[in-house]
């Protein structure tokens, strides 16, 4: 018999940690390889991960409530087969030392923020355990590192990530295959706050009348997108009131969509016309990247906080379909079930605050979008038709864009697209 350590794999997305949830097994089970062990939430949602040893559950290494960081030990798992016949001759010497350094590059730029476990994140090639011989005159691959060594890095990337950080590569702890610093170490040695050494024997303490609360995996990451959004994108924002009294109207006459679908299926439209909105900025090359697809997002508050998950290909859907997508996204994400690719995948945001008995906000971009439009509460306002004042269905639209994206005439035709379509919805559907 013998002992695998299961450490907590790169869920994808670039994630640095998890936190322990629910135990679906006890020290002591029997496990089957691909079975689901233990559910953990990450800064994205909740997460199911199946374990890739087969054997009896000897420690779980972590209790429900704490957070691991990706590459520490989540679950030993004693093997029920011999260990001779586990270990085939060939991987005597470590794998890792016997691949070129290109393809650990390659390699590692596939993953993308790290080692990633198979099912876990971005796919890659497969890895072979046969053993590599080595080129005449070449010598043998080593064992082991040298116990003093530069650090192994071979992304630029990674080094660039580093360098702009002020973060020396010796101190990074190295996760990746034989020794490698990987852009998740990077990442996780740079949000790692410096430590405060409390006075011998204290313990913090809030002061009197004070009350602090730890911000958890999922607010940190929220506040990290917004301070990086405020901080990158140099917005604006412009406003219109729109009568909304026709759209009502047919949304009460025409059993179907609900009114947020026939707003989204109008916001695909404006930007099938103006896509420099369904875009993202790449500040390296200085070009502005447009999508052909428009991956809808739509900002939900969910038990854990706002997140916004993306109606995938909504330039191809119906506003039935629209309808439906939205409900299914927006349930999921309530209950923290929306997968790590909705939450990742918007082009464009649309917030529906209005449900919170609000007129107006000048929200924060999505970072890396663009743009964000949202929609206040729709109440009745005096309104004037035709020189004659009467009472009418009045909502608030506010769009926040990238200023380096487009300027103040492009958005506000953008807005005039989805307010005139809003206004006189039975004209707009035709022309669709």
């Amino acid at each position: 018999m013998s002992e695998q350590i299961f450490l907590l794999p790169d869920l994808g997305e670039g994630l640095t940690e998890a936190e322990v949830v629910r135990w679906l097994v006890a020290e002591g089970d029997t496990v089957a390889v691909d079975q689901a062990v233990v559910e953990v939430e990450t800064a994205k949602s909740l997460v199911e991960v199946p374990t890739p040893y087969a054997g009896r559950v000897a420690t779980r290494h972590a209790g429900e409530g704490v957070t691991l960081e990706v590459g520490r030990p989540l679950l030993t798992v004693t093997t029920l087969v011999p260990e001779a016949a586990l270990v085939p001759e060939a991987s005597l010497v470590p794998e890792a030392s016997l691949v070129p350094e290109a393809e650990v590059y390659r390699e590692e730029e596939r993953a993308g923020s790290g080692n990633v476990l198979i099912g876990y994140g971005t796919s890659g090639g497969a890895v072979t355990s046969r053993r590599r011989r080595p080129r005449a005159g070449s010598a043998p691959a080593a064992v082991s590192p040298a116990p003093f060594r530069v650090p192994l890095v071979v992304s630029p990337l990674v080094r660039r990530l580093a360098r702009e950080g002020g973060l020396d590569l010796r101190t990074v702890e190295a996760t990746g295959p034989g020794g490698l610093i990987v852009r998740a170490d990077v990442e996780r040695a740079l949000s790692r706050p410096a430590p405060v050494q409390p006075p011998a024997g204290a313990a913090p303490a809030a002061a009197a009348g004070e009350r602090r609360v730890p911000l958890n995996g999922f607010r940190r990451a929220v506040s990290a997108a917004l301070t990086r959004s405020r901080a990158e994108i140099p917005e604006a924002t412009v406003w219109v009131d729109v009568d909304a009294t026709r759209l009502w109207q047919l949304r009460e006459s025409t059993p179907g969509p609900g009114l947020l679908a026939y707003i989204a299926r109008f916001v695909v439209a404006g930007l099938r016309q103006y896509p420099m909105l369904n875009a993202r900025v790449d500040t390296e090359r200085q070009e502005i990247v447009e999508f052909d697809a428009v991956n809808l997002g739509i900002a939900v508050q969910g038990e854990r906080g706002l997140v916004v998950p993306a109606v995938i290909g909504a330039e191809t859907m119906t506003t039935a379909r629209l309808d439906e997508e939205i409900r299914r996204v927006t349930a999921a994400a309530r209950e923290g079930r929306a997968t790590a690719r909705e939450l990742a995948a918007g082009t464009f945001t649309l917030n529906n605050y209005g449900g919170f008995r609000v007129d107006g906000s000048a929200a924060i971009i999505n970072h890396p979008q663009v743009a964000i439009l949202g929609f206040g509460r729709i109440m009745d306002r005096a309104w004037v038709v035709d020189g004659e004042l009467c009472v009418r269905k009045i909502t608030q639209m506010s769009f926040v864009f990238d200023h380096r994206v487009c300027d103040g005439g492009t958005a506000a035709g953008f807005m005039r697209s989805v307010a005139d379509a809003i206004e006189d919805p039975a004209s707009a559907i035709a022309h669709l």
